[in-house]
């Protein structure tokens, strides 16, 4: 049984900051903006959930599914949901009207949203009683406590919130809907100490400097292991691990004509080039689109988003295929192969 994302949305906020504006204002150096691929990144007024809120309902009402009958709400996020000991996800099924719908948070940082999407899948294979599912993700960068701009080296961070309906019937094919063809996985966990560095444990949040700072433990991980070279090695092979597990298991040939785009989370040109773009362009030759200059890195949502981008009017056509890759800190790595409907 291949599941169907039966539609996928984006709740983008109005307000930005853009790159000119950090420039005057001293919070980025010119060497800073080398890279980024960007020009922009939309800033929120309101909490995360509440965005995630927006998109699930923007997903569910193009779905045409009954918010009553999501049998699952899978939530995914990377930072502060609005409160310090609470479950967004009960929020987000309780706000969309999926009442009745087992809610569950999803926290693996940058691939939350793919991971939240494999929960999904499992849980449409496993319950014969589970019709649909509802994943979403959102993520609020505020300052002072996280610094978009500056908390991590080439990454830029967005918000916004994203959201997919996912069914079990693979037998009808709605236009604009997309046949999941595979979804796959790759793990090497030997460098979840990136993250952490030589920072020891905190008792509470945010209680060693009030504020994000991934940069620090980053710089401490590479004096540590003398350099990025093992964990380039190691990255890319699990994106090249999980491209192929992933092609291999929706039975498409990388040479595919019908596979005609290939959509990267939205990092910087170093960060994509250090992991991402020396495997696929080894491998495929499809269009690799880049969707990051007015978005950013939308923490736990970029897959969701790139899924959202291909049920666009003319993006993916009935039969043409798409390879979205994902990935986060600790580290995993996700592939998703979908179909035009």
């Amino acid at each position: 049984m291949r599941p169907l994302v039966l539609s996928a949305a984006t709740w983008v906020p109005s307000g930005r900051e853009t790159v000119d504006e950090m420039l005057v204002a001293g919070r980025l150096a010119v060497d800073d903006t080398q890279g980024l691929a960007l020009t922009e990144v939309p800033v929120a007024d309101r909490a995360a959930p509440d965005m995630a809120v927006l998109a699930g309902r923007r997903a569910l009402e193009a779905s045409g599914v009954d918010p009553g009958r999501v049998g699952l709400v899978a939530h995914a996020w990377t930072y502060h949901q609005g409160h310090d000991f609470w479950s967004p996800a009960h929020y987000v099924a309780r706000h969309v009207g999926a009442h009745a719908a087992f809610p569950v948070g999803v926290q693996q940082l940058s691939n939350g949203g793919a991971a939240a999407l494999g929960m999904a899948v499992r849980q449409l294979i496993a319950s014969p009683e589970t019709d649909a599912a509802l994943v979403t993700t959102a993520d609020r960068f505020a300052w002072p406590g996280f610094d978009r701009w500056a908390a991590d080296y080439g990454v830029v961070y967005g918000d916004a919130g994203t959201a997919a309906v996912l069914h079990r019937r693979d037998d009808v094919r709605p236009s604009g809907a997309l046949l999941l063809k595979s979804l796959a996985f790759a793990t090497d966990a030997s460098f979840e100490d990136m993250y952490r560095g030589r920072d020891a444990f905190s008792p509470a949040p945010l209680a060693r400097d009030g504020g994000i700072d991934v940069r620090r433990p980053k710089k401490a991980y590479l004096e540590i292991h003398g350099g990025i070279e093992r964990f380039r090695k190691a990255a890319t092979g699990c994106v090249d691990e999980v491209l192929r597990r992933a092609l291999h298991e929706a039975d498409v040939d990388p040479a595919d004509p019908r596979l005609v785009h290939v959509l990267l989370p939205r990092l910087s040109d170093s960060t994509l080039d250090l992991m991402y773009r020396p495997v696929v362009g080894s491998l495929l030759k499809a269009d690799v689109l880049d969707l990051r200059e007015a978005s950013g890195h939308l923490g736990a949502g970029d897959l969701l988003a790139n899924l959202a981008h291909l049920t666009s009017p003319g993006v993916l056509h009935p039969g043409e295929r798409a390879v979205v890759l994902g990935g986060g800190g600790g580290f995993t790595w996700s592939c998703a192969v979908v179909e035009g409907l």
